[in-house]
This record gives structure tokens, C-alpha cells and sequence, in this order.
């Protein structure tokens, strides 16, 4: 039998990489990031891609990955957040394994990321901009059955609900 895909999908800052390297620690299962896969392959920063390509072309590299990562199998994808801008990213992961949505309220959100100059869509004022983008793709993640709390969970604690969920899946 084939062992599934763990997914981690959820907005910049909510914990997915941090839980993904947790989930490969009790699992031994190999973590990809996203976003250091598609950076290492182009040998570019995500944020010179944005100034250099524009955000279209990074979403069609996304989703080439997406399509690519989703034939493999027993690995753990700690995804972009912008990830579920394309339902089909979704419906692909969906097919892959167990996909679950990592949470965090904005003020969070913030605390971790205020100090990052990596995020090509969080320039200028980072509190609003992180609420209006939250507010504009919090639909997007709701649709995702599988919600793991970063506010109230640490990596360790999130790490094991998820392989709780995965046991059940599997």
C-alpha cells in the first residue's frame, strides 16, 4: 500500500514549515518546502520572482509543483500560502493524501512575521496588509476539512494532531 501525502496548507506565517519539520521528525517521512523547492530550482528568491516575473508566473510555477509533488507519494509539502488561489492545487492535494489547514489570528500572524523582508506581498504596512489578505483568502481556507489551531498549538502539539488525523485517514 502506498503511504499517503501529509499537506500543510495555510496563510504565511502560521506554522507549516516549523510543523513540517516536526512531522518529518517523528515520521522519518521527507519534508519539501514549496517555496525553497521553487526558489532552488529557478535560482531565484520568491521575491525576485515576484519583481522579475510577476505573481502570475509564480502561481504557474506553483502549480507545475503542485501537479509534479502530488504523483509521489509519503512525503509531507509544506505549501505556499497562496496556495489555494487556484482550487485545482486543492482538489489535487485532496487526491495525494491528507490535507490540513494551519490557523493563526493576524496578531500572530504579525508577532512572526514582522522583522521578515522575505514576503513580496506584505510590503509597507504589514499589520493591515496581512489582515486585508487573511480576510480576502480566509474563504479559501475554510473549505479545507482539516483546521489545526497555531494560536493555541506549539509545532509539537500541532505535529501530533496532525498524525492523529493521518491515522485516521490512512
Amino acid at each position: 500500500m502506498k503511504k499517503k501525502n501529509i499537506i500543510l496548507i495555510g496563510f504565511m506565517g502560521t506554522g507549516k514549515t516549523v510543523t513540517g519539520r516536526e512531522l518529518a521528525k517523528l515520521t522519518g517521512m521527507e519534508l519539501i518546502d514549496m517555496d525553497l523547492l521553487i526558489e532552488a530550482r529557478r535560482k531565484k528568491t520568491i521575491p525576485e520572482i515576484f519583481a522579475q516575473n510577476g505573481e502570475p508566473a509564480f502561481r504557474a510555477m506553483e502549480r507545475e509543483l503542485v501537479i509534479e509533488l502530488s504523483q509521489r507519494t509519503g512525503i509531507i509539502i509544506s505549501a505556499g500560502g497562496g496556495i489555494v488561489l487556484n482550487p485545482d492545487n486543492l482538489a489535487d492535494f485532496a487526491k495525494s493524501g491528507l490535507v490540513v489547514c494551519l490557523t493563526a489570528s493576524p496578531e500572530t500572524i504579525f508577532q512572526r512575521l514582522e522583522k521578515d523582508t522575505t514576503r513580496p506581498l506584505l510590503s509597507g504596512d504589514k499589520k493591515t496588509q496581512i489582515a486585508a489578505l487573511l480576510e480576502k483568502r480566509k474563504p479559501l481556507y475554510n473549505v479545507i476539512a482539516h483546521q489545526i489551531d497555531g494560536d493555541r498549538l506549539g509545532p509539537e502539539e500541532r505535529a501530533t494532531e496532525i498524525l492523529r488525523l493521518y491515522a485516521l485517514e490512512s
